[in-house]
């Protein structure tokens, strides 16, 4: 059983981490987050802790900024876009027992306001921002890391938040020039 409760956006998405393993859930209800569903996340990361674990997509991403901006201290949980689109469509719905579990193994704590270990010069010596293929690497970097995909901007955020290391940074690198290989 997960101690920490897992904030996810609806009930496919409940069903499909019940199948990946033992945990509870709140669900909220798509994008239009309202103060109550914000009350009882709060409570459940004062009593127990909160993973946020939503979809890869855009509604996600707001869904989780709204939350983690809301109820401080919130565990995340990111898994691939690959991982979680079946027939077009994008959500923690779609992907398959095994890609929860490791998305769930490889939960970051985010700390608001943390001294970034990495800068703008290394994004830019990564080929991270303005480069031809900048996007795609920073979804792959993004995976790799268990950090998700965002823009450039974004990703030296949470590169701070999460604390990634200059070494997980650099194998991580080391990854996505050797193709990518986990």
């Amino acid at each position: 059983m997960i101690k920490e409760i897992i904030v996810v956006e609806g009930r496919d998405d409940t069903t499909a981490i019940k199948r990946a393993v033992e945990a509870d859930t709140i669900e909220t209800g798509g994008s239009a987050i309202n103060a109550r569903i914000i009350q009882r996340i709060a409570l459940a990361q004062k009593r127990r802790g909160v993973i946020i674990f939503t979809d890869p997509d855009h509604a996600g991403e707001r869904i989780r900024k709204i939350i983690a901006n809301k109820v401080p201290g919130c565990k995340h949980a990111f898994i691939p876009e690959a991982d979680a689109t079946r027939k077009g469509d994008i959500g923690v719905e779609n992907a398959s027992p095994d890609a929860i579990r490791h998305a769930l193994a490889r939960v970051h704590t985010s700390y608001e306001g943390a001294e970034s270990l990495i800068d703008m010069e290394d994004l830019v010596g990564a080929g991270l921002i303005v480069h031809p293929n900048a996007a795609a690497r920073r979804m792959e970097m993004g995976n790799i890391l268990g950090i998700g995909y965002c823009n450039g901007k974004q990703f030296l955020k949470r590169l701070a938040i999460f604390q990634i290391t200059r070494d997980e940074f650099i194998s991580a690198l080391a990854q996505v020039e050797e193709g990518g290989k986990e």
